[in-house]
């Protein structure tokens, strides 16, 4: 007797037309991302394109941005990579209806719809709100380093950089002399080495470098010049000495210790718990469901300076998503508090619960909870320490780490986003704003799934047809078809 296999034909040609819908079940995350871009607003993506169908043909914007999106949902961020997987994966071959856009094609894309792909954190932020899933009673602040793409080896001091720069441009100079010599002064003067030639290269970065440390050392000056004038003045004032050490004068050039990388002049000197790295301090504004309604990058090191920018960038993005509810209290850490940050808060402001001591200090030095009136004449920062004691405080505050740590532990260790792809301050701010999307993206998907897309599908009667004409103008643009 033979063996009861299923047969493997490899040459077995299909007998109907395969069918993409038939490649995934229906509650995948490809369809769900679909679906979910369909209600987006991309018409600022569409506005790039011509409309009178001129030019060669491009690939259909809502496909690139659904590609992107579902990209960044599973961890994958490399241009290449995706490419790769447009051509191996099921899942993304459903999002591109069987094309291959190159990673040049993709990373272009990327790069040049920078500011509209940031905007879509505020646009998965209203799917989310539709959904029920935005409730801003109680949000958490906190900031997470994440890696620039540039090595801390890259970090120059100002005076190696100086005489780089000095011996490059000298360099150029002798090349010049050179073939002046040898072919006569009407050259053009592109037979110069790449690094010199190229505005990109690293001559332009070293003089980013340079520019900045010099920005840097001038804006110190002028903070010492205004404290040494304001004692003057106080001393002139009193007619007495002010106690302690007097401010040192002034220096016009930057220190000899001081850095700039060479690779991203843009990033900072980073300190993390593990040591020190080359990166970005990126902030969210979280929700007890752990939707993120603010995420923005900085360069500062510190998050002191991020409170209040923060809480405004998360009152604003509320509003452009159509969520009417204010933020009812904030929960952070000891790095946003300082006496003018509490200062600072109107009435009208969101309650503050902010500690004034790292955690592993608050927990080891507990303390009863106060009783009676609130004794007069307390600093904001005494009267914010006497809120934590209470009952009230330290039931709230405990809610802080559980809302707003794992949305960095998933985005950093389970989908691998630990290091920008992307240099300088505004495209990494992009990618952030992507990332924290997406994240809000897979929270959508796991609490809502197919009843979300059964309401997304009943609009756009499925995706049989994907083949999206965006008539700007009077005219029509010329994609390629995406036929699912």
């Amino acid at each position: 007797m033979a063996y009861n296999f299923h047969p493997v034909n490899r040459k077995q040609m299909y007998l109907m037309p395969p069918s993409i819908q038939d490649w995934l079940p229906e509650d995948d995350l490809a369809w769900f991302v679909l679906d979910a871009t369909s209600q987006m607003e991309l018409s600022k993506f569409y506005a790039k394109y011509r409309s009178d169908g001129w030019g060669h043909v491009a690939f259909e914007p809502s496909m690139m941005v659904s590609l992107l999106l579902y990209a960044y949902c599973v961890g994958e961020r490399s241009s290449r990579k995706i490419e790769w997987l447009c051509r191996r994966d099921i899942a993304f071959r459903v999002i591109t209806a069987n094309q291959v856009p190159d990673h040049s094609t993709i990373c272009r894309f990327r790069k040049s719809n920078e500011k509209e792909l940031a905007e879509l954190f505020t646009e998965v932020l209203r799917l989310c709100a539709k959904a029920g899933l935005v409730k801003v009673g109680i949000v958490a602040l906190d900031g997470t380093k994440i890696k620039a793409n540039a090595s801390l080896s890259s970090n120059r001091t100002y005076e190696s950089i100086r005489q780089e720069v000095e011996r490059m441009l000298k360099e150029a100079d002798e090349v010049d002399a050179e073939e002046d010599r040898l072919y006569g002064p009407l050259r053009s003067g592109y037979e110069l080495p790449a690094e010199l030639s190229d505005r990109r290269s690293r001559l332009a970065r070293l003089r980013e470098c340079k520019e900045r440390l010099e920005r840097e050392s001038a804006e110190e000056s002028a903070k010492q010049k205004e404290k040494i004038e304001e004692r003057e003045k106080e001393e002139e004032r009193t007619g007495k000495k002010r106690r302690g050490r007097k401010p040192k004068e002034p220096q016009e050039v930057p220190k000899e210790e001081a850095k700039a990388n060479v690779t991203d002049p843009e990033s900072r000197i980073m300190k993390t718990r593990s040591g020190y790295i080359q990166g970005y301090n990126a902030q969210a504004v979280v929700t007890e469901e752990q939707i993120i309604v603010a995420a923005e990058v900085t360069q500062e090191e510190n998050d002191v300076q991020q409170l209040h920018p923060m809480l405004k960038s998360a009152s604003e993005n509320l509003v452009v998503a159509g969520v009417e509810e204010n933020i009812g209290i904030v929960l952070a850490d000891a790095g946003y508090c300082s006496e003018a940050n509490l200062a600072e808060m109107a009435p009208e402001s969101p309650d503050l619960i902010i500690a004034v001591k790292k955690e592993w200090k608050q927990r080891k030095e507990e303390e009863p909870a106060p009783r009676g009136r609130i004794p007069k004449g307390l600093t904001a920062r005494e009267r914010m320490e006497r809120k934590l004691r209470t009952k009230r405080g330290k039931f709230l505050y405990k809610k802080r780490s559980p809302m707003v740590e794992p949305p960095f532990g998933h985005i950093k260790a389970a989908r691998g986003c630990d290091v920008f792809m992307r240099r300088g301050g505004e495209a990494c701010d992009s990618e952030w704003k992507l990332v924290c999307a997406t994240g809000n993206l897979l929270k959508l998907w796991r609490k809502t799934g197919s009843g979300f897309q059964k309401v997304c599908r009943s609009v756009v009667s499925g995706i049989k047809s994907s083949l999206r004409m965006a008539n700007i103008g009077g005219g029509k643009c010329t994609f390629q078809p995406c036929l699912g």
